[in-house]
């Protein structure tokens, strides 16, 4: 999500990235340390500070809503409430306009917090790694989207999978992508992400892998970048991806 938010910062976007996972890998990869946050994404979700009082800059040109460990309690609490779905759309309602991308970053658990990620969402993209049984998380999420679209979000559009880690030399990844995209009639985006020692020492770094030298990975996600632009302006599908045999 990193790369894909400097990407679209670097095609003139103004964009915001939203930490929902309790570990707060995105937050650490952009090189905040999520044990020194004053305030979180957490406190914005239970409605004790405005969002923008947590917001971070970082030094690519995204603001990030950051996340930490603290989430997992929110989760619990959110649980308590009534609305505890529109948690997060309420809070970007009030800060969404000074953006042109917001990018929601969901946990890999399908609870109340990726509830929060797809009921604020207006599409959505599943990342599909591919390594073995990978797809046996895709069906599973597939069905929250669609409780999603049948009772908090009916105007979610589910784009379809993102290859990820994905190595064209090897019959594994091309197996993996053919799997899901026959097991479950979803469409595999383009460009595929393709497996890149830069992602490693991007998130080591603090930042994304299309800063420093050229390298796959950067040059995947200014394409993906631009082929979303390019939907949102046009309405027309995005590209896909149909593996070499």
């Amino acid at each position: 999500m990193a790369s894909l938010g400097a990407a679209m910062v670097q095609h003139g976007q103004r964009v915001l990235l939203v930490d929902l996972d309790p570990q707060g890998s995105l937050t650490f990869s952009l090189g905040q340390d999520p044990d020194k946050l004053p305030v979180s994404v957490h406190e914005v979700l239970l409605g004790e500070v405005e969002p923008d009082a947590a917001l971070v800059d970082t030094p690519e040109g995204m603001t990030l809503l950051p996340a930490n460990i603290d989430l997992a309690g929110a989760e619990a609490m959110l649980l308590m409430r009534a609305g505890r779905e529109h948690a997060l759309k309420r809070a970007l309602a009030k800060i969404s306009d000074a953006y042109d991308v917001v990018i929601i970053d969901c946990p890999p658990s399908l609870g109340v917090l990726t509830l929060n990620g797809l009921t604020a969402a207006d599409e959505v993209i599943v990342p599909l790694q591919c390594e073995t049984l990978a797809h046996r998380g895709v069906g599973q999420f597939l069905r929250t989207v669609g409780d999603v679209q049948a009772i908090t979000n009916p105007d979610l559009k589910l784009l379809g999978a993102l290859p990820t880690l994905f190595d064209a030399r090897t019959t594994h990844s091309r197996d993996v992508v053919f799997d899901v995209a026959d097991r479950y009639n979803l469409p595999v985006l383009a460009p595929p992400i393709p497996r890149t020692i830069r992602f490693a020492e991007a998130s080591a770094s603090g930042s994304s892998v299309l800063t420093g030298r050229k390298n796959k990975g950067a040059i995947a996600y200014r394409d993906l970048a631009a082929a979303l632009l390019k939907h949102w302006k046009s309405g027309k599908p995005l590209p896909t991806f149909t593996p070499e045999i």
